[in-house]
């Protein structure tokens, strides 16, 4: 259980600023983006409340999205994390696996507006 809320706070606070939208499973609501941030003695509420945040699985980048993502290695492959890092967290994208693992939702389509 620890590492499940651990998993879950350090990637819910890496998306604060990016407005993701978690659902409360205990209680069957969604917790919007601009309330989380009040809630965040999270780690209480992650394992209370079963928290998860709805995020977009890396397949569902979009062709502009993709070129986007392909502009953060040079042509040594050399990766640029700190700034593709940000981006995927803006772009909501799950890429930890927290999808497949239980704790996260798929973002329902349209959730997020998508550039």
């Amino acid at each position: 259980m620890k590492e499940k809320i651990n998993l879950v706070l350090v990637d819910i606070c890496g998306r604060l600023p990016y407005g993701v939208i978690a659902k409360n499973c205990k209680n069957k609501f969604d917790v919007p983006a601009n309330l989380l941030p009040d809630v965040i003695g999270i780690k209480m509420l992650i394992a209370e409340y079963d928290l998860k945040p709805y995020l977009r699985p890396m397949t569902s980048m979009t062709e502009e999205e993709n070129r986007e993502y392909e502009a953060f290695f040079n042509y040594d492959g050399v990766e640029y994390p700190e700034d593709y890092i940000d981006w995927l967290n803006a772009h909501h994208f799950d890429y930890r696996g927290l999808i497949p693992k239980g704790l996260a939702l798929e973002a329902p389509e349209n959730m997020y507006k998508v550039n």
